[in-house]
């Protein structure tokens, strides 16, 4: 049975993973009969934000401890986890993907990411396996190949600086709706604009589980 990798960030759209996205991609992944496997670097979070206020809360928070919340603790630390384990890989978005696994929440397209994640995502790309990111995920991916001259082709919908931002990291921006998915077939990737452009669950999940099925079908 193949077996799908989830990468996490933490635990909420602020300062971890987008709890809706990480859950749809969960259910998907589930809906198409496939292993999923939660992973999170074992590592503190960039920053703590109270989702109540939107504030800065003064406290550290761990990223594998946050995201074994989504996980329902059925997590493990990325550094345990090898391409050979993983017939492909879901990233959610939220601010955790653009703080946590890497930093381009504060230094734009001039981000770095993360060791552990750029090599999975390199090791799986080399074994031809699929990797699939929604939301603002999409911008590690682009800036991981891009960095290795590797021109994917990726979405986080229409945000016109984003946009810019990813083409100047060697990627390609492709315009899509918030219920559409870009495939990348060449180098096995699919991206979707999940809450870059939707205002409620419903209607990120049609793209989501587009990017979930063209995953699957690619692994």
């Amino acid at each position: 049975m193949k077996q799908i990798g989830v990468l996490l960030s933490g635990c909420g759209v602020k300062d971890g993973s987008e709890i809706h996205e990480a859950t749809l991609i969960l259910y998907f992944l589930d809906r198409q009969g496939v292993n999923r496997l939660c992973i999170a670097p074992d590592a503190p979070q960039a920053h703590v934000i109270n989702h109540a206020t939107g504030e800065e809360a003064k406290e550290s928070r761990g990223i594998l401890v946050e995201s074994a919340r989504i996980a329902r603790g059925d997590i493990r630390p990325i550094s345990q986890v090898s391409a050979q384990d993983l017939d492909g890989i879901m990233i959610p978005g939220g601010f955790g993907a653009a703080l946590n696994l890497c930093n381009y929440g504060r230094s734009g397209r001039d981000c770095t990411v993360r060791e552990d994640v750029s090599t999975l995502l390199l090791a799986l790309h080399e074994q031809k396996k699929p990797i699939g990111a929604v939301c603002i995920a999409p911008v590690l991916v682009a800036r991981v190949f891009g960095q290795k001259g590797i021109t994917v082709e990726v979405t986080i919908g229409d945000d016109p600086g984003v946009a810019a931002d990813i083409e100047a990291m060697g990627a390609r921006h492709v315009m899509r709706l918030v219920d559409e998915v870009q495939v990348d077939r060449a180098n096995k990737i699919a991206t979707a604009p999940a809450y870059m452009l939707g205002g409620n669950v419903a209607e990120i999940g049609p793209g989501i589980q587009k990017a979930v099925e063209a995953i699957v079908e690619m692994a």
